[in-house]
C-alpha cells in the first residue's frame, strides 16, 4: 500500500522546489485537518518503518497490513491504554489509517501504487473489539 518516500525526511526546502523536513509536512497537515494529532501522523509512519524492518526485502505494504502493524504496536507501547490513545490523536478508526497515510501519500511523504485507495482501510476491524474484547492478554 505505502512505501516511504527516500529521504524525505532529509530534504530542505530550496533551490529546485525541494520538499520540506517531514515534521514540517506534517504541522502544516495538522493545520489544515486538526482532527488528528501530530503523534498519530508520526505514529503510523513509525508502524509503517517497523513492519518494513521485519521483512526479508523490501516491498509494498498492504492497507490492512499496515493497519495491522499500527494495532500491534498500539498494542505493545500502550498496552491496555491503545485504544484511548489512539483516540485521544483522533483516530476512532481503520478508515482514520487510512485518511492519515492518504494525507501523506498527497504530499509526497508516502508512496502509493495504483490500485491503492482509502478504501483498503475502511473497516478492517473495529477498535473496541482489537483493543479491548480481544485483547491479547498474554504477550
Amino acid at each position: 500500500m505505502v512505501t516511504p518516500e527516500a529521504g524525505v525526511a532529509r530534504r530542505k526546502v530550496g533551490v529546485g522546489g525541494s520538499m520540506p523536513p517531514v515534521h514540517e509536512i506534517i504541522a502544516q497537515l495538522c493545520r489544515r485537518n486538526p482532527k488528528y494529532a501530530t503523534q498519530a501522523y508520526l505514529f503510523v509512519l513509525d508502524a509503517l518503518h517497523r513492519r518494513m524492518l521485519e521483512l526479508d526485502a523490501p516491498r509494498h505494504i498492504t492497507g490492512p497490513e499496515l493497519a495491522d502493524a499500527v494495532r500491534d504496536l498500539a498494542i505493545k507501547r500502550f498496552g491496555l491504554l491503545a485504544r484511548t490513545v489512539l483516540e485521544h490523536w483522533g483516530v476512532h478508526s481503520t478508515s482514520d489509517l487510512g485518511e492519515i497515510v492518504f494525507a501523506m501519500v498527497d504530499r509526497g511523504v508516502l508512496t502509493k501504487e495504483a490500485t491503492d485507495s482509502r478504501e483498503d482501510f475502511d473497516e478492517l476491524f473495529s477498535f473496541e473489539r482489537v483493543f479491548e474484547a480481544e485483547y491479547p492478554w498474554g504477550r
